[in-house]
C-alpha cells in the first residue's frame, strides 16, 4: 500500500491523522473574499450575535447572492490547499442555502418540504465548479471539505476534539443543535487514528500474537467512536433537527424538493443531479465493514448500490485507501486467517468488533427513528436515499456475518460465552424483525418502533 495515495495535502489517511484533515480548517477566508466571507457570515438563521440572519427572512437571501461578485478569477489562480478547501465549504454552503431556502419557508408554513430552486446564479455555480475541479469532487454540499470535517473551529487548541470544544465556521440554523450535531461527526472520529492504524498493523502481521493485537487496537478503537456517538442524544436535541436538516437534502434521489435537477448557470445548460451530505459519508462503518468483511455480506439490491454510490462522494485520496484496503482484505482475508490458523481468541475478537459495528448501526438506526420519523413522514434522508430500509439492509448483513463468526467459536471458549452470544443474536434479529413489522403499516407510530430498543434492552440512550 502507497500512503502517497492517501493524501492531497488538506487530507493525509494514516495512523497519526486517521480521517481528520492535517491540520485545522482556516476559519475564515481571506480579506480579497470579503463580500463572500460577509454572506457567510450573515446566512445563518441566528447569526453568532444573536440577530436574525438571511435564511430567517424571505427571500433575503436571493438578494444577497444575486448581489455577490463573481470571483472566478481569483479562484482559478488559487493554489493553497487551505484556502482552495475553505472556498469549496463557503460555495457549498451558499448553493445549498439559496437552493433550498424555499423548501425551508415551506416547511415552516405547511410542516411539508416545497420546491427547492432549480437554477444556481453563475457568479455562484462558476467558481463553485472551478474551486470543487481543483479538489477532484461534486461541486455541491458534502461531509468532508464543507459541513463536517471542512467546518471545525477549535474554541481553545490546546484541547482536544470534542464537540464541546469545537465550533463551526459556516452553518445553517446557526444554533447549538446544529453544532452539536455536525461537530460531534468530528469528535467520534478522533479515534480514527488508532482505528487506521490498526489495520496498517494486522497487514504487517505474521502471528497469532500479532494479528490479534491488532484486533485489540482496532477493538478498542471502536469502543471509543461508540461511547463518543452515543453523546450525540445531549449534543443535539432530536426535536431541533429539522432545524437545519433541510439545508443538507441532495439533488439525487429527493425528486419531490428538487424535480429533474438544478442547472448551473454559466457551467452547463442541462441539470444535474448530486447527493446531499450526510453521515453515511463518513469512513468509519465502511473501514471497519471492509476489514472485517461484512461488506461480502452486502445484499445484492438498490439498497447496496445506493451505499456504494456513496463511495464516490468522498475525497480521491479516502477513495483510494477504501478500495486498497478491500483489495488487501479481499476474499475475507481476516476470517480465513482465523479460522486457517484455528485462532480462538482471534475469532472472539472479532465477534466484539462486529458488535461494535451493530451497535453503531443500531444507534443510527435509532437516530433515523427519533430525528428523522418523530419529527417528518418524508420518506427520504439527505442522501437521497429511503430512511425505512436503507440502514436495515446493511444491519441484517452485520448480523448474517455475527452468526457465521459464532458458529466457529467452540462452546467451551474461554474468553467468551458462546450460548450468549447466539442468545444476544436472537434478541438482536428479533428487535429489527418487530419493528420492520410495525413499519409496514402505514399509519405505524414511530414512538412503538422506538420505543422496542428499550423493550429488547437494545436502547443507544445512555
Amino acid at each position: 500500500m502507497n500512503l502517497n495515495n492517501y493524501t492531497d495535502n488538506f487530507f493525509e489517511v494514516n495512523h497519526i491523522n486517521g480521517f481528520l484533515p492535517k491540520q485545522s480548517p482556516l476559519k475564515t477566508l481571506p480579506d480579497k473574499y470579503s463580500e463572500l466571507q460577509a454572506l457567510i457570515d450573515d446566512m445563518p438563521i441566528k447569526k453568532v450575535n444573536g440577530d436574525d440572519g438571511l435564511l430567517a427572512k424571505k427571500g433575503a437571501i436571493e438578494e444577497r447572492v444575486n448581489n455577490l461578485p463573481n470571483f472566478k478569477e481569483l479562484v482559478a489562480s488559487e493554489e493553497d490547499i487551505l484556502i482552495i478547501q475553505a472556498l469549496f465549504r463557503s460555495y457549498a454552503f451558499i448553493t445549498s442555502g439559496y437552493l433550498l431556502a424555499p423548501a425551508y419557508f415551506s416547511y415552516l408554513e405547511k410542516k411539508k418540504y416545497g420546491k427547492a430552486h432549480n437554477q444556481l446564479p453563475s457568479q455562484v455555480a462558476v467558481p463553485f465548479s472551478i474551486v470543487s475541479k481543483k479538489l477532484d469532487v461534486y461541486p455541491f454540499l458534502d461531509y468532508h471539505y464543507a459541513y463536517s470535517f471542512g467546518n471545525y473551529v477549535k474554541v481553545d487548541e490546546s484541547k482536544g476534539y470534542e464537540w464541546e470544544n469545537l465550533s463551526m465556521s459556516a452553518a445553517f440554523s446557526g444554533m447549538d443543535d446544529e453544532r452539536g450535531f455536525i461537530m460531534l461527526h468530528v469528535d467520534i472520529n478522533q479515534h480514527s487514528p488508532e482505528l487506521v492504524g490498526s489495520i496498517f498493523n494486522f497487514l504487517k502481521s505474521d502471528n497469532k500474537i500479532s494479528v490479534n493485537n491488532s484486533l485489540k487496537q482496532f477493538l478498542s478503537s471502536m469502543r471509543k467512536i461508540n461511547e463518543r456517538r452515543q453523546i450525540m442524544w445531549q449534543a443535539s436535541r432530536w426535536k431541533h433537527y429539522n432545524d437545519f436538516r433541510v439545508f443538507i437534502m441532495g439533488i439525487k434521489g429527493n425528486d419531490e424538493i428538487f424535480g429533474n435537477g438544478v442547472i448551473y448557470e454559466g457551467v452547463s445548460d442541462n441539470p444535474v443531479k448530486y447527493r446531499g451530505q450526510t453521515g453515511a459519508q463518513d469512513n468509519i462503518i465502511p473501514t471497519a465493514d471492509i476489514f472485517t468483511g461484512v461488506i461480502d455480506y452486502y445484499p445484492s439490491n438498490d439498497l447496496t448500490k445506493y451505499l456504494l454510490d456513496l463511495r464516490k462522494y468522498r475525497p480521491k485520496c479516502i477513495q483510494n485507501f477504501l478500495s486498497d484496503i478491500k483489495n488487501e482484505m479481499g476474499n475475507q482475508r481476516l476470517f480465513n486467517n482465523l479460522k486457517k490458523s484455528k485462532n480462538e481468541e482471534g475469532l472472539c475478537l472479532l465477534i466484539q468488533i462486529l458488535d461494535e459495528i451493530y451497535y453503531f448501526r443500531n444507534g443510527h438506526w435509532q437516530f433515523v427513528q427519533k430525528y428523522i420519523m418523530a419529527n417528518t413522514k418524508y420518506a427520504k434522508a439527505t442522501g437521497g436515499t429511503p430512511i425505512i430500509s436503507w440502514i436495515p439492509n446493511q444491519i441484517t448483513a452485520v448480523l448474517n456475518f455475527m452468526s457465521d463468526v459464532i458458529d466457529l467459536i467452540p462452546n467451551e471458549t474461554l474468553f467468551l460465552n458462546r450460548k450468549e452470544l447466539n442468545n444476544q443474536l436472537l434478541k438482536k434479529r428479533e428487535l429489527l424483525s418487530n419493528q420492520l413489522k410495525l413499519l409496514t403499516a402505514k399509519d405505524y407510530k414511530v414512538e412503538e418502533v422506538f420505543s422496542l430498543n428499550k423493550k429488547m434492552d437494545l436502547s443507544d440512550k445512555n
